[in-house]
């Protein structure tokens, strides 16, 4: 990218989470935008403060200590704009404190605007407590006592194309205003509708007067063919921020302090994503693995798939885990033997005490298995949502990303670099090649809510040395026996020395380059091995890599992974697996 020179505008970038309140400070360092520091604290959405501007302060005065700053003021309020060396110029929040927003989705058919409403719901930190189509046999009254049951925070609706018939659409708004009506005042949900917009202004007229909230977005489903999520999603955020100001005290004063640019996490780091996505040949992935959710973002050619599980989060929602997937699934990513009565029993004290750090080998394994489990879960999920014409070895097949971006203290925190790398490359499995970066800093939510106040910030920042390279990795799309070659590698450094090596098939080996090296890599795929360039085919003149933590990792131990059946030879053999990457 072309040098160029920014205004020396500071901006002070907040994110406030389940667990941790961050703040990351952008300043323009020889005219560009530079990552400079970050503070932290505890988030005080609960008791005693209840507050979550507490925690905000406290991250701030920790960050006033690291660089020597003052960014409050004697009255504890941001200094805004910068005055003689002290406060910023702007400020930005994300957030994603909070309990999942109750929501109820409303569409005429399942397989059509309710799977597009459903996609709509998992985009942001919503719990499907109910839905409403057509095909549900309840009748009406049946309908609005089980919602009323549920108070729900969100109506979602959707259904009918554009210039469709509109009478079976109006039946279920018409039921849906019911139950507003008949709910007490200060507990009455917010409503999107993103349906056809020839029922706007009815839906309009029946939910002003009766909706917390009322936001109707472009119609999300305008034909059968067609989905367009966009337009729902960014009226989604601004019902979120209205949702959690009035759940949350503080929020409405932080969203003040940003002049009205509070976005979800999610939304913030998905941003980021689908807009480094636009010139990538490949798919480019996010994943945040956090005490509250964990978040898959995607972007193929500037479209954005986007899925957050709050019920998938490390804290609180541990105790509802194993509604999702068994003890054994969980216990089959353990390095070491521990009874199923412990692993069970950590996952319910986690969910009571989310803020807690392993404190024996035993207790960070079980978390690291939930959290490969958890990314596991969220992974294949998202997977089948995103485009058909992605590019894949096959069809079914993991699509190819390029990079991967991943956050989450259980990932950027692991005691060594090879426990994070291999809990991202067993939990998303990926294809091709690809380069593996982790956020240690937990800055892509801040650049994402960074953007919309300096959309040239999160490009000259990201452009900088924010983020930890970890591993250029290989993964081979192949059908073979195991110990079968099916690879062939030669790393060429730039002093002229070269590493050989073959590949079996099974096998995860380490080639190493160190940060700051360049050398080319050549692969010879064998028994018709697609490395990303077709079943048999290379790259001749070799492939450009750059050093990283681990340098380059040839993942070949087949998609999916399969485990032996003997539990002892499964433990030795993922011992085996972190032993290759550095324990």
């Amino acid at each position: 990218m072309p040098s160029s020179v920014v205004d020396s505008d500071s901006l002070l970038a907040v994110d406030v989470g389940a667990i941790t309140t961050r703040v990351v400070l952008f300043d323009v360092v020889e005219g560009h935008y530079r990552f400079v520091a970050t503070g932290q604290a505890s988030t005080t959405a609960a008791a005693p403060f209840k507050d979550v501007r507490e925690g905000v302060r406290q991250a701030v005065e920790n960050l006033q200590n690291t660089t020597g700053r003052k960014f409050l003021g004697d009255d504890q309020r941001l200094i805004m704009p910068t005055q003689d060396g002290q406060g910023v110029d702007s400020f930005a929040v994300s957030l994603s404190a909070g309990p999942a927003i109750k929501t109820v989705v409303v569409g005429l058919l399942g397989d059509v605007s309710a799977e597009s409403v459903q996609r709509l719901a998992r985009s942001t930190y919503a719990r499907v407590v109910d839905t409403i189509t057509l095909n549900d046999r309840r009748k009406p009254h049946e309908q609005i006592d089980s919602i009323l049951r549920l108070y729900p925070d969100l109506f979602l609706i959707a259904g009918g194309t554009e210039d469709g018939a509109t009478r079976s659409t109006q039946r279920l708004v018409e039921t849906v205003s019911l139950v507003c009506h008949l709910l007490p005042e200060e507990k009455r949900p917010a409503v999107l509708f993103a349906g056809n917009q020839k029922l706007a202004s009815l839906v309009r007229n029946k939910f002003q007067p009766l909706a917390s909230s009322l936001s109707i977005s472009p119609n999300l489903r305008p034909t059968i063919e067609a989905e367009d999520l966009g337009p729902a999603q960014h009226a989604l955020t601004e019902l979120h921020t209205q949702i959690r100001c009035t759940q949350m005290l503080g929020v409405d004063e932080l969203n003040t302090w940003s002049s009205g640019t509070l976005v979800p996490t999610a939304y913030a780091m998905a941003r980021i994503i689908r807009f480094l996505s636009q010139d990538s040949s490949k798919g480019l992935l996010g994943v945040d693995v956090g005490a509250g959710h964990t978040t898959v973002a995607a972007g193929f050619n500037g479209n954005l798939t986007l899925g957050v599980y709050p019920q998938l989060g490390l804290g609180e929602a541990l105790a509802g885990l194993l509604r999702y997937t068994s003890l054994e699934e969980i216990i089959k990513w353990l390095p070491l033997d521990i009874p199923a009565e412990a692993v069970r029993d950590y996952l319910y004290q986690k969910s009571l005490y989310p803020a807690s750090l392993p404190a024996t080998p035993e207790d960070l394994a079980i978390e690291q298995a939930a959290a490969r489990q958890a990314l596991f879960l969220a992974f294949s999920s998202v997977v089948k949502d995103f485009p058909p014409g992605a590019r894949r070895p096959a069809p079914g097949q993991t699509p190819y990303f390029e990079p991967i971006l991943a956050g989450g203290s259980v990932i950027t925190r692991a005691p060594t670099v090879g426990q994070s790398l291999l809990l991202l490359l067993d939990a998303i499995q990926p294809l091709g090649i690809t380069t593996v970066i982790l956020d240690q800093n937990n800055i892509l939510p801040a650049l994402g809510a960074a953007a919309a106040r300096s959309p040239i910030l999160p490009v000259q920042v990201l452009e900088s040395l924010a983020f930890r390279y970890l591993a250029t990795v290989v993964a081979p799309y192949v059908t073979a026996r195991p110990g079968t070659p099916i690879l062939q590698a030669r790393l060429v450094y730039q002093n002229g020395n070269e590493t050989r090596i073959e590949i079996k098939q099974g096998a995860l080996e380490v080639l190493p380059l160190s940060p700051g090296q360049a050398g080319r890599l050549y692969l010879q795929p064998l028994h018709h091995a697609d490395i990303g360039f077709g079943p048999g085919h290379t790259r001749e003149d070799g492939i450009p890599v750059s050093g990283t933590v681990l340098g380059v990792v040839i993942d070949a131990r087949g998609r999916p992974l399969r485990f032996p059946a003997d539990h002892v030879r499964r433990r030795e053999l993922i011992k085996k697996w972190l032993w290759t990457l550095g324990g």
